[in-house]
């Protein structure tokens, strides 16, 4: 029997804590619920991580990371940016609709730990977002990154929800 790698299984423990702190959110998840999504015993996943609390924060960061790399994927030129950024994060949306509910989920919690975590990675997209926002000469670009990321989390919040009637359908046109 071939054995999968260390490496795969820390993949495989991050992977089944997306799928079920969003599902469950941080409150009501287990290290017993994630090694029976990830296929492992319980013990196993403290091999890597020392606490439920270190696991979220690991997923938060991977939700964070996949967001940052949603839109440094994004090629547009400057007049069609801002359309092509909620564009990517809307099929992210679909890809990875894991990472929508970690958002909002991480900015429920109220351990300090990931209340820092939630916020250096919110903190990160609006920073990226407003270099990205400046380079393409996009006029008033502090305040369009507001919109920007106050819609982003509007739809954030509507999904997790399961309430689109909190989206106005024209809103990104």
């Amino acid at each position: 029997m071939v054995r999968p790698k260390k490496e795969n299984r820390k993949e495989d423990i991050l992977e089944a804590g997306l799928e079920v702190f969003a599902k469950k959110g941080y409150y009501n998840t287990t290290t017993a619920h994630i090694a029976e999504e990830a296929g492992i015993s319980q013990p196993y996943i403290f091999k890597f991580f020392k606490t439920k609390e270190d696991l979220f924060i690991a997923v938060l960061d991977r939700a964070f990371e996949r967001i940052i790399q949603t839109f440094e994927n994004v090629e547009s030129s400057s007049e069609q940016l801002v359309a092509k950024m909620i564009e990517a994060y809307e099929e992210m949306s679909i890809l990875y609709p894991n990472e929508i509910a970690l958002q909002v989920i991480g900015i429920s919690v109220t351990e300090k730990a990931i209340r820092e975590t939630t916020k250096k990675g919110l903190s990160h997209i609006r920073d990226y977002t407003l270099e990205r926002f400046k380079s393409a000469g996009i006029e008033n670009a502090e305040r369009e990154v507001t919109t920007f990321l106050a819609r982003g989390i509007l739809c954030n919040i509507s999904y997790f929800l399961e309430c689109p009637g909190l989206i106005d359908d024209q809103i990104n046109k």
